[in-house]
């Protein structure tokens, strides 16, 4: 069959001249380039991708396209660490000019195997706007962070009978001497799945079958991306992206959303019984997280801070998007939490820290900034309504809200000048057990906040493209209130 083409689909091996050095100057002169978050110079950022603790390094690669803020051409571009903190931009890591990837590197994950970092990943094959086809492909990184493809590309050509063209994003994963490929896929019937493949030495791969998760679904779910799964706290878990889902409550509001699993799965089965699977993260741009063990093994995820199909602000200076800050993960009370991964406190630098008694209707401003960490201690709750502001000016700001009446927490960008993505929302809420005492951390870095409440209980991940003028944090409450806090200036991580 004749591939697709379009202008989209070029490489950085194909760039005009000095097109690549004007695209990064241009888009250096936004005032919304993240401090310390990964994100691209120029260009679009989307999925992390073969996150890994290899020879002593953290290493990150993330979904990029090169030339404007639109999806295209994907390759995978490249940043390590020594801390989780300082990143080092490198060369982009696989460039996708052979014919078993012609339309893209798509996602996927990386395993150490025999000394080496095995990264999985998709390579994307189009006929046209809409027909396709995918190959599961592998390039080893060696001990001396060289990168070459296989040299027997593809791995698996094509899908196996009964699913559509879109089968992507490996997750490779050991068990008992045997390697299992977990891959998103789509029925032949438009619904989402996960399917299997098996490999006694990650090189030579089987179709083992289906994965039943057992989660009652709807049959809007047309797609299950970025399957990623893992062992926590003698748990197993399956976080995955599905496509489809319809809002609920105060759950999947957003055009694409995330969910976790809990239970147990029976590999040799293909079994995964089902204890309890919620929604991950409630704010507004969170998708195709991907975890990996860390240094002393503990549980780390990055995810994509922004969402497919918006429209966003940086969009007109050419780039898009970014990665969140490292997250530690656990289970607590049964519920999968998120904490900021504790290397970050390396990037403080100055600190302040108070204390403030609100009464009936008031609010008082705490400090200001553009790339902080908050940590706030609200005890003496008396208020049936309080909550904080950020990037908050006379005309703006980004507001939290919790409601001790509704047992509700909400986050409202709607009173923001570059407000987007109206058409799904303004308002993010959860479901939250509000007591007399509550404690929020909260990371800004220019154009995005993370906030984390009750130690990871509840997660906002959202972007914001302020004014410059608005950087205030206020504190407001309808009723007596305490509130302990520290506030945290934030070193710069990463290259703008």
């Amino acid at each position: 069959m004749t591939r697709y083409t379009e202008p989209k689909y070029r490489t950085i091996f194909d760039a005009k001249e000095n097109e690549l050095e004007q695209l990064r100057e241009k888009s250096a002169k936004s005032p919304w380039k993240p401090a310390y978050h990964i994100h691209p110079q120029y260009g679009l950022i989307n999925d992390p991708n073969g996150l890994a603790y290899f020879n002593g390094e953290f290493h990150v690669f993330y979904q990029w396209y090169p030339f404007d803020a639109m999806h295209g051409m994907k390759h995978w571009a490249h940043a390590k660490s020594k801390d989780l903190v300082n990143w080092e931009r490198l060369p982009v890591a696989l460039v996708p000019v052979e014919d078993y990837e012609s339309h893209g590197a798509y996602s996927g994950a990386a395993l150490e195997v025999d000394g080496k970092l095995y990264m999985y990943y998709t390579g994307n094959i189009k006929y046209g706007p809409v027909e396709r086809s995918a190959n599961q492909c592998l390039a080893i990184m060696e001990q001396d962070g060289t990168i070459t493809k296989y040299d027997n590309n593809p791995l698996i050509e094509g899908v196996p009978e009964g699913y559509t063209g879109h089968v992507r994003d490996p997750k490779v994963l050991e068990k008992d001497g045997r390697y299992y490929m977990l891959l998103g896929a789509q029925r032949e019937n438009l619904t989402g799945a996960i399917i299997v493949y098996e490999s006694d030495n990650g090189i030579d791969w089987s179709f083992k079958g289906e994965l039943n998760l057992k989660l009652d679904l709807p049959d809007s779910v047309y797609m299950l991306e970025c399957p990623d799964y893992f062992e926590l706290n003698d748990k197993d878990v399956i976080v995955v992206s599905p496509q489809g889902l319809k809002p609920d409550g105060h759950d999947y509001h957003n055009i694409y959303n995330v969910i976790y699993v809990l239970g147990e799965l029976n590999i040799d089965t293909l079994t995964f019984e089902v204890e309890d699977y919620l929604e991950l993260d409630k704010g507004f741009d969170f998708y195709a997280p991907q975890t990996f063990a860390g240094k002393n093994n503990e549980r780390l995820l990055f995810a994509w801070a922004g969402m497919g199909e918006i429209d966003y602000p940086s969009d007109s200076e050419q780039w898009a998007h970014c990665l969140s800050i490292p997250r530690e993960l656990d289970i607590v009370n049964g519920k999968l939490t998120q904490k900021p991964a504790r290397e970050l406190e390396q990037l403080r630098k100055d600190s302040t820290a108070g204390e403030v008694d609100l009464e009936k209707g008031s609010s008082v401003t705490i400090g200001s900034g553009e790339q902080y960490e908050l940590e706030l201690d609200f005890s003496k709750v008396g208020s049936t309504q309080f909550g904080l502001e950020l990037f908050a000016s006379e005309n703006e700001g980004l507001v939290l809200e919790f409601d001790r009446m509704k047992q509700t927490v909400s986050l409202n960008r709607e009173k923001l000048a570059a407000a987007f993505g109206g058409e799904y929302g303004f308002v993010r809420s959860s479901e939250l057990q509000i007591g007399e005492t509550l404690k929020v951390q909260v990371f800004v870095d220019r154009s995005i906040a993370e906030i984390f409440i009750n130690d990871g209980e509840v997660v906002f991940t959202t972007r914001v493209f302020p004014k410059e003028e608005s950087k205030g944090i206020r504190i407001f409450a309808d009723g007596k209130l305490n509130c302990r806090y520290q506030k945290h200036e934030l070193a710069q991580g990463i290259s703008i």
